[in-house]
């Protein structure tokens, strides 16, 4: 989905062909890529944004998930979008997987997982300041995210029982309640009464340990308590190489592991790596429900 004009200024500019016909939900074109055409307000630049194009955004991803909705599309595979400039619109928007939440109806928040080869990464807090942490996690939210993990895990990626590590959130998971008591009062009663369902959890272990070798090839999946405790891992082991997967939503959609780096926006040295893992790790998952 996008605006046809658009495509084609920038495949003249990278002296690309551009050839691509007008989508219609009535004909297969396998092997082909085709275009829904949805207009911007305003032409623009490689690199330069227009705050008059905010909505265009919104919509695009509007379209997209409505047709993953009603079945006529099987995924939804994002770009990254800058959060700024639907903001400077006037739109609160805090990211993707929100607004796709909002779009989906769904109750519950999506599950915030990245994933790249021999790591997938999950994550009990996304977007918030370090000092607000600890009072977001919760028995109740903890409970939610593993129960759609471990769900998540089953049906898109095959893994019949799968084995989830669990970070403790503060240094040395807490050391026996003398680092913080988040370990001992939240983490380890969810992760006992999962495990009384049947979960296969291990946890709460430091950060430190777990993201090493012998603990990681036992891993099907973590579950970090914040961004930045676990996603640095995956990006240097993955940046690139690395997806991003919101699960419990109604919908398939995977997206990149990276920004907008505007800088290098019709220069043609853009990496499209991430981009091309997050097409297949769309129709992996298409093909596994």
């Amino acid at each position: 989905l996008g605006d046809r004009p658009l495509f084609e200024q920038r495949a003249r500019l990278l002296n690309t062909p551009f050839d691509w016909p007008d989508y219609d939900a009535d004909i297969q074109r396998p092997g082909q890529i085709s275009l829904q055409h949805i207009p911007l307000e305003e032409a623009c630049e490689a690199g330069q944004l227009k705050v008059a194009n905010a909505d265009y955004v919104l919509e695009l991803i509007r379209q997209a998930t409505m047709g993953c909705l009603n079945k006529e599309f099987a995924a939804l595979v994002t770009a990254p979008i800058h959060k700024g400039i639907i903001n400077e619109a006037g739109a609160h928007f805090t990211g993707h997987t929100e607004y796709l939440a909002d779009l989906c109806n769904i109750d519950t928040p999506p599950v915030m997982m990245l994933a790249t080869e021999g790591l997938r990464v999950a994550l009990a807090t996304t977007h918030l300041p370090l000092s607000e942490v600890s009072r977001n996690i919760t028995q109740e939210s903890l409970t939610t995210i593993l129960t759609i993990l471990n769900k998540e895990l089953q049906a898109h990626f095959g893994i019949k029982t799968p084995n989830i590590l669990v970070c403790g959130l503060n240094p040395h998971a807490g050391e026996d309640g003398h680092l913080g008591r988040e370990e001992i009062e939240v983490i380890e009663p969810v992760l006992d009464a999962l495990r009384g369902k049947g979960l296969q959890l291990q946890g709460p272990l430091a950060a430190d340990t777990l993201f090493t070798p012998p603990y990681l090839q036992q891993a099907d999946a973590v579950l970090a308590m914040y961004h930045d405790q676990g996603l640095p891992v995956l990006k240097h082991m993955g940046f690139g190489r690395a997806v991003n997967i919101p699960l419990g939503l109604p919908i398939i959609r995977t997206s990149v592991d990276h920004g907008t780096a505007l800088e290098l926006a019709g220069t043609g040295h853009a990496d499209a790596g991430s981009m091309t893992v997050a097409i297949n790790t769309a129709l992996d998952m298409v093909c596994a429900a």
